[in-house]
């Protein structure tokens, strides 16, 4: 795990000199922070329940960044179907 950390922070540091000097790896994971991945679940008429795994829009400081680092979000996942909804009491 240390070295995933390592080697992103190092990429990271490398692609920052290249396209966006003057910035710092922690600076950009630190904007990353405010993307985060939620799941929406909905009930169904029939007792199934749709997931929706969603992550919340950048704001636009986070989207001009990632357009001046040439990186793009992946698309939103699909929709999952859950059979049995489980009741949380």
């Amino acid at each position: 795990m240390a070295f995933l950390a390592y080697a992103l922070h190092a990429t990271l540091r490398r692609r920052l000199r290249d396209l966006a000097p003057g910035l710092t790896s922690r600076a950009v994971l630190e904007q990353c922070k405010a993307i985060q991945m939620v799941d929406v679940h909905l009930p169904t008429t029939d007792g199934r329940e749709v997931v929706l795994s969603r992550y919340t829009k950048p704001e636009s400081d986070m989207t001009l960044l990632c357009r001046q680092l040439r990186l793009a979000l992946p698309a939103q996942p699909t929709p999952r179907l859950h059979r049995e909804m489980t009741l949380v009491a």
